[in-house]
């Protein structure tokens, strides 16, 4: 019978013996052992900060903020063994703003994908998207996002989705005293808030270039929707009450993410982290 069975299974008579041996067996119990150790300092990277990671976002956590070094393949292996579920962002319907009016002016695509030039404060990418809260409240959060660094530079959350909130983010942008190089410009799609007429008349006021996506081309600002997809996935946006709620949840968000999210095209650096890098080596 375990002749046959072996024979099913594709082994060998003496591997099935060898496997249940007390040797063997006592090696596997070895090894899970020094599996649980690794776990349990897996799960103080993938906790930190109250923000659930990915095997690289826990692999780089571990070298950046507890000067620990593991192989992906292990991290990987250890999330399966004991499912450690990294979240999954899941696809959401692009929502388009309202049509423009005739007095509302589509600019061309300056930027066509070049996201990445090799200069901070150069290329500004810019987007609004809706937060689900509460129970079945919907506040609003748009964002400027410097595209080398991956840094957010100014942001607003609000739960109207009036030009206000577009104008309210570039002012942001001006308080907040962002370092931008010279012929700086703003990216957006050709979403109502950047075809207004105030709006624009606000970037070029601040000295700004500005750009617009294709219609209808979401890869023309992919790294700002890549962003609120990671947002969405690692907040806790749904289980707020209040939009004050929402409000402080983005706030931890924003100082995380500059601060503390290691990026592995940065280098495995933090946004703020690659920043100061880009200033010291130009």
């Amino acid at each position: 019978m375990v002749q046959h069975l072996c024979v099913l299974a594709g082994v060998s008579r003496s591997g099935y013996y060898r496997y249940f041996s007390e040797e063997a067996a006592n090696r596997r119990q070895a090894r899970h052992q020094e599996d649980e150790k690794v776990k349990e300092v897996i799960l103080k990277a993938f906790h930190f900060r109250g923000r659930s990671k990915g095997a690289r976002q826990i692999k780089m956590t571990l070298e950046d903020q507890f000067k620990i070094t593991y192989n992906l393949k292990r991290i990987r292996r250890i999330m399966k063994k004991f499912q450690i579920i990294c979240p999954i962002r899941k696809a959401n319907p692009y929502r388009r703003m309202a049509k423009a009016t005739k007095e509302h002016r589509t600019l061309p695509n300056l930027l066509n994908r070049q996201f990445k030039q090799g200069i901070a404060g150069k290329v500004l990418l810019t987007d609004i998207t809706y937060l689900s809260y509460g129970k079945g409240k919907r506040a609003y959060l748009s964002t400027i996002k410097d595209a080398e660094t991956n840094e957010i530079l100014a942001y607003e959350v609000s739960n109207k989705l009036t030009l206000d909130i577009a104008l309210n983010t570039l002012k942001k942008l001006k308080k907040n005293r962002v370092k931008l190089s010279e012929g700086a410009f703003i990216h957006s799609d050709q979403g109502f808030h950047y075809t207004n007429p105030q709006f624009q008349k606000l970037v070029k006021k601040m000295g700004l270039g500005q750009s617009m996506s294709r219609r209808g081309n979401c890869w023309d600002n992919a790294p700002q929707e890549s962003f609120f997809g990671h947002l969405k996935d690692e907040t806790n946006i749904k289980s707020c009450e209040l939009l004050e709620d929402v409000k402080r949840e983005i706030k931890s968000y924003m100082i995380y993410y500059n601060n503390y999210r290691g990026q592995w095209n940065l280098k495995k650096m933090t946004p703020a982290q690659y920043r100061h890098h880009l200033f010291q080596v130009a």
